[in-house]
């Protein structure tokens, strides 16, 4: 999201004019989700090695694929206030903060990619990769990303329950995930390689409930434990903001499983933490996931398969995860879940920008981290400051080759495409990641 702030008690609203564009909202329902809404489109792209090679640019990390696969992620910050507006500006063509949003990509040359905060819409995304990434922006080489996934997430649509718990029902603080209409700030991938569509899975109506040890949200009003929610209403509130998709991708005679989501900022509530909680075990679905068979064995996904990753499956998480390793308002260890596993690899991307920004000063003076990881520009006051939230984690069974963040330096002709706020295209930076697929 644009701002992401703190959580004291003064910053928690999301603002008195966005709740009240929540309420003249319809919230209704999408039709029934369905795990393979979307399928791979058809089309053949010939990838440009000696550009594949390395993004020409200062602002990211030269480093030589020796046949790699970049997989990036990207919170592009393509969403809208209203039902239907993204899908106008795509159909232009000609908006300027699309343009920049593809023209990174372009810059990039990823071959596998989550587009985070992405409107879900019948038709956007083809009209996204028609419209602009396969046109070449500003002297950028078009990018083509023939195969694409994209299905339902549970932002924005209506629960019919008071989650928020302010005696009203409706807004976007009453939804399955916070949004002003049904799929805002969803995701889409796009691929280079095939996706098994057929081998998806995607995770949006799992049961926070079902999760065993849930972080579930207190009433500090009274002695009961983890009844912020009524039973009635733990029967319907699902763990996923947005939702968990497992994509398996298809590269020559390997899959690997593109680990996608997108979980809540831990922010915007109140004592409670619902926000902060419910990101910690959106977080932890994962670590589960690839966990093995034991530690995965609760997890059910949309068409009723049970189960995680089996052991020894190739993998990359990625997404906007919301939650930085020692800075901001996240839940203690919230992404270290990840960081730390033993079965995933913490590449540690960096960017000369990022380093540079943290002279912003702010909420950034008293960070623990190494400012050069950071991956967002967020308020530096009252705070959060920047922070690392943005991941693209390889398992252990991918040789990294090398790993970076689009985020140039101020004097860096490409800075143009971040800049400070307001932002010309997002106040997320895009991570990649290059790997050997063996």
């Amino acid at each position: 999201m644009r701002r992401l702030s703190s959580r004291p008690a003064h910053a928690r609203s999301r603002g008195a004019a966005v709740l009240a564009l929540a309420g003249a909202l319809s919230l209704a329902a999408l039709g029934a989700p369905s795990s393979t809404a979307a399928t791979p489109s058809s089309g053949t792209a010939g990838p440009d090695r000696a550009e594949r090679a390395g993004v020409a640019d200062r602002a990211v990390v030269h480093v030589s694929r020796g046949g790699g696969v970049r997989f990036a992620t990207f919170n592009a910050s393509l969403n809208r206030n209203a039902a239907g507006d993204l899908a106008r500006d795509l159909a232009s063509g000609e908006d300027p903060q699309i343009r920049n949003a593809a023209e990174t990509l372009q810059r990039l040359r990823p071959d596998v990619v989550l587009v985070n905060e992405f409107d879900y819409a019948p038709g956007t995304a083809d009209a996204f990769r028609r419209n602009y990434l396969e046109v070449g922006q500003r002297g950028a080489r078009p990018l083509r990303l023939p195969y694409r996934y994209v299905a339902p997430v549970n932002t924005g649509v209506a629960s019919g329950l008071d989650l928020d718990n302010d005696g009203a029902v409706g807004g976007g603080n009453d939804a399955y995930g916070f949004g002003l209409f049904p799929g805002q700030y969803g995701m889409v991938v796009y691929s280079r390689y095939p996706i098994d569509v057929r081998g998806a899975r995607t995770f949006q109506h799992f049961l926070w409930k079902d999760m065993p040890g849930a972080l579930l949200p207190d009433n500090p009003a009274t002695e009961a434990p983890a009844d912020w929610y009524s039973p009635a209403e733990l029967e319907r509130v699902r763990l996923s903001s947005k939702s968990h998709w497992d994509l398996p991708v298809r590269i020559g005679r390997r899959t690997v499983h593109f680990l996608v989501s997108h979980p809540t900022p831990p922010s915007f509530d109140g004592p409670e933490d619902r926000n902060g909680r419910r990101n910690h075990d959106e977080i932890r679905f994962w670590a589960d996931y690839v966990g093995g068979e034991r530690r995965s064995r609760y997890i059910y996904d949309d068409r009723g398969r049970r189960g995680g990753l089996r052991s020894g499956e190739r993998f990359v998480i990625a997404g906007d995860q919301n939650a930085d390793p020692v800075d901001g308002d996240s839940v203690a260890a919230a992404i270290t879940q990840l960081l730390d596993h033993p079965r995933i690899t913490d590449p540690r991307p960096r960017s000369a920008g990022a380093a540079e920004a943290a002279a912003q000063g702010g909420a950034n003076a008293s960070h623990r981290g190494d400012p050069s990881l950071d991956t967002a520009d967020f308020s530096d006051v009252p705070g959060p400051g920047n922070l690392r939230v943005d991941y693209v984690l390889p398992s252990r069974r991918l040789p990294v080759l090398g790993a970076g963040v689009f985020w140039p330096r101020a004097a860096d002709p490409l800075a143009r495409l971040t800049g400070v706020f307001p932002f010309p295209t997002s106040d997320h930076r895009a991570v990649w990641l290059d790997v050997r697929v063996r």
